[in-house]
């Protein structure tokens, strides 16, 4: 795996790439890190040879922003893999624009990066499309593009980033559709969510990753908590805030 990271403060820089080193050793996997001060070095290395399986792009950056630098890319590459870690909440909803797999929050998890490590990871292998009776029509989504579904009467909403679509399914049914296999967990009586797109847990809600919030109850609290510690690891992620910061 071909990983290019561009990051202008060095102390983050190097966190980063330790983190990576890190994966890299655990999975048995070969992974190629390039390191760039700017946005500027970057994009001018890959106009030329556009071999990265993945960029990690910090959005503040001198001249040229990693926003900025990521719409461009976009211009060229419309499946390239960019991860935005930021240290301010108000970018978030800037990365749907460029198609962003994920934002990450400084300080940096751990956990969580290995998570989206293992995701560009298994991009090789197509995931399995899941095919929904919709109200407008047939919907075909892939599991990771769900972020949570929410019961409305004997139908229910999914959403995604930035979008909903009304189904004819009931919560009961997705829960079969769904379900850990794939990912996700019931926090709620009303709401089915997506382990891939939380960012912490506390006793009373869940934040997501674009910081929505959705209820827990409490009957829920312990099995979401458990089936988020499977599935980040031992001693999971913050359950203080979006990566540590609530």
């Amino acid at each position: 795996m071909r990983i290019a990271v561009c990051d202008d403060e060095e102390a983050p820089g190097r966190l980063i790439i330790r983190y990576l080193r890190e994966w890299a050793a655990a999975q048995g996997q070969i992974v190629e890190i390039t390191e760039f001060p700017d946005g500027e070095s970057l994009f001018f290395r890959w106009e030329d040879e556009q071999n990265f399986d993945l960029m990690i792009l910090d959005i503040e950056m001198g001249t040229l922003s990693g926003m900025e630098l990521a719409r461009r890319i976009r211009q060229q590459d419309e499946e390239l893999p960019i991860l935005f870690i930021t240290g301010y909440e108000s970018y978030m909803a800037q990365g749907y624009e460029v198609a962003a797999i994920q934002y990450l929050l400084k300080p940096l998890s751990r956990e969580k990066l290995f998570a989206v490590l293992s995701r560009v990871q298994r991009r090789e292998k197509p995931e399995e499309k899941l095919t929904f009776s919709g109200e407008e029509g047939v919907l075909v989504l892939a599991p990771s593009r769900i972020w949570y579904a929410e019961a409305q009467g004997h139908r229910s909403v999914l959403f995604t980033a930035g979008e909903s679509w009304r189904l004819r399914h009931s919560m009961t049914e997705l829960v079969k559709m769904l379900g850990e296999r794939k990912g996700f967990v019931k926090c709620h009586r009303s709401y089915l969510v997506n382990l891939r797109h939380i960012s912490a847990i506390t006793r009373t809600e869940i934040v997501m990753d674009d910081l929505t919030r959705l209820p827990v109850s409490r009957g829920s609290l312990r099995a979401v908590n458990q089936a988020f510690v499977e599935n980040y690891g031992v001693g999971g992620r913050s359950r203080n805030g979006p990566d540590g910061a609530l």
